[in-house]
């Protein structure tokens, strides 16, 4: 009897192809392991039987949107992290859960071995493999994008064909996708060329903004310690909430981001993403936070951002730096209460008001009217202290370019 093998299954092209190769490459018998983070039922449905018939002895779904927008997205959204200044790491976000998980069934399992279907150049075999080594260093690792002959998704279109091994993926539309509750990513096929606009048949979450509503909508999105609570004052849990937000946006075309990026291993990279509720969520977060914390404190939370967005990007989720980042960012958030309202319009995204029990904001010490709480004479000496080592710098180098006493001059 072959080892037991774990495999981050989504019955996508590169994945489907691996049960067949696990088999034939190791004699493995293949457990497939697939993860519900909201990537809906079209993807998920026919799964396990789909699974079988590629040669697996069984597939497991475990339902993890809930504990992939409470334990991961949430802490991620309060950091304020975005990676490459508008990635808002939706695939980098849901590899620690579902790798996570797919420890525990392998452990579970008795397996000897986890396999994922991440290429070569990619940041997902990181994330996935960052993953294992905190949780489950004893397995063997699989990662046939790093050993099978196979030089791209053409190859692997054959070779699944041969196998009987139906797929969504053609030579002519080599499209990879990766969707969840918070975004839908496009990679692939034409999109590989930055020049080239995105067409508009593969989005998926958001509509064409040209046939967006008319009318613009007002959301209020309210907030309790920094995490989302409400929409239009109504208690929602995560996976509600996220969806409601979701359904509203991409009507009206907000959340598109075509982005150039980085990847951990070095090359540039092209994708296109669709995150509609998270670009409200971004938005409504980043203006509360604003209302109601200090400068410094802002200042502070911008630092923090930019490291937690490497760290999720980088895949470095289960780590001491994760758990040292949100904990500085829980303190942040005590008082980042209240709602704030947006307007969505044609793909736009405005905010039309923000209130906060917490708010710093006050309107006596603001107004440019008459107040009876602001002395203005106060800002002249407040003007000479802050500008004090400006005018030492000046005076001293203004006495530098003076000739000496006695000097005679050409």
């Amino acid at each position: 009897m072959g080892p037991l093998v774990v495999l981050a299954y989504s019955g996508g092209l590169d994945t489907s192809a691996i049960v067949p190769w696990l088999r034939e490459q190791y004699g493995a018998r293949v457990l497939c392991f697939a993860a519900d983070v909201g990537q809906g039922t079209g993807e998920l449905g026919g799964l396990i039987d789909k699974a079988k018939r590629s040669g697996a002895v069984d597939c497991v779904i475990e339902d993890l949107r809930e504990e992939f927008v409470r334990d991961f997205v949430f802490p991620t959204l309060r950091a304020g992290a975005v990676y490459a200044r508008t990635y808002l790491l939706g695939t980098a976000m849901a590899r620690p859960v579902m790798a996570a998980r797919q420890v525990a069934l392998a452990q579970q399992a008795g397996a000897q071995a986890v396999a994922h279907g991440c290429t070569g150049k990619g940041n997902d075999q990181v994330r996935f493999e960052l993953t294992y080594a905190a949780l489950a260093p004893e397995l063997q690792i699989i990662a046939p994008w790093r050993e099978w002959h196979f030089q791209g998704r053409e190859d692997l279109i054959a070779y699944v064909k041969a196998k009987g091994v139906p797929v969504q993926a053609t030579v002519e539309k080599p499209y990879s996708t990766d969707r969840n509750l918070w975004h839908c990513s496009h990679e692939g096929g034409i999109l590989e060329d930055p020049a080239r606009e995105p067409p508009e048949h593969i989005f998926v979450m958001t509509n064409d903004p040209l046939e967006a509503p008319d009318l613009p909508a007002v959301v209020e999105v309210g907030f309790d310690e920094g995490n989302p609570v409400t929409v239009n004052g109504v208690p929602l849990g995560p996976v509600e909430l996220l969806e409601t937000l979701n359904g509203i946006a991409g009507e009206h075309g907000v959340g598109r981001a075509d982005i150039v990026e980085d990847r951990l291993v070095g090359m540039k990279s092209r994708g296109v993403y669709e995150t509609p509720g998270g670009t409200l969520l971004h938005a409504a977060h980043r203006e509360l936070e604003q209302l109601v914390l200090d400068r410094r404190t802002l200042r502070l939370k911008d630092e923090l951002a930019l490291r937690y967005a490497d760290l999720v990007y980088d895949g470095r989720w289960w780590t001491p730096e994760r758990e040292a980042l949100d904990a500085a960012v829980v303190s942040t958030q005590k008082r980042v209460t209240g709602t704030v309202r947006l307007k969505l319009y044609k793909a736009g995204l405005t905010v039309a008001g923000r209130e906060s029990p917490y708010a710093l904001y006050q309107p006596s010490y603001a107004t440019f009217g008459k107040d009876n709480v602001y002395n203005q004479r106060d800002a002249e000496g407040f003007i000479h202290l802050y500008g004090l080592s400006i005018k030492i710098a000046a005076g001293l180098d203004a006495a530098r370019r003076q000739p000496e006493v006695g000097a005679v001059a050409d």
